[in-house]
């Protein structure tokens, strides 16, 4: 049986993987599953390729960091975080005729550093693109400038039951 959703994380104004207003932007959702990870969940566009057909690398590190670095809010609501390092692992190409979907946990909790762990699954099941990350954890006033309450906000799109 696939994991519930619990609930949509929160998205922003202008970023670049959560952005709803971003025209360049990814438009990604966040969902908290009941097995203790997070999906980051996007659809590809034509001008998220690399090659024809296939999302360009760089995007799927994005849409990996994005995810395993929100991860921590499943434990810690209040909790932001800077990328200190991460790997990424390419295994297969990532096609642009559906959803990408990334899965993340977090793995080690050390106070102001956390690490997490994460992948971008096929339709299949097989893993395309997985990733490690260390995160740096830092109170908002210290990661963005101005007033961050205008930026960031509940998602009230519908949320799906699971995500596959």
């Amino acid at each position: 049986m696939a994991p519930q959703v619990r609930a949509a994380q929160n998205v922003s104004r202008m970023c670049m993987v959560c952005g709803i207003e971003n025209a360049a932007g990814l438009h990604a959702r966040f969902f908290e599953l009941d097995n203790g990870e997070l999906v980051g969940v996007f659809r590809p566009r034509t001008e998220h390729q690399g090659y024809p057909g296939r999302l360009h690398g760089g995007l799927a590190s994005t849409i990996l960091d994005e995810t395993i670095g929100r991860a921590i809010n499943l434990t810690d609501p209040r909790a932001w975080g800077v990328t200190v390092e991460l790997t990424v692992r390419y295994r297969k190409p990532v096609p642009l005729d559906g959803d990408v979907v990334a899965h993340a946990r977090i793995t080690k909790d050390s106070g102001r550093l956390f690490e997490g762990t994460g992948e971008i699954l096929l339709d299949d099941g097989t893993v395309a693109v997985e990733a490690r990350g260390r995160y740096l954890r830092l109170p908002i006033d210290r990661i963005a400038e101005g007033d961050f309450e205008d930026e960031w906000f509940a998602d009230d799109r519908p949320v799906p039951e699971t995500i596959g």
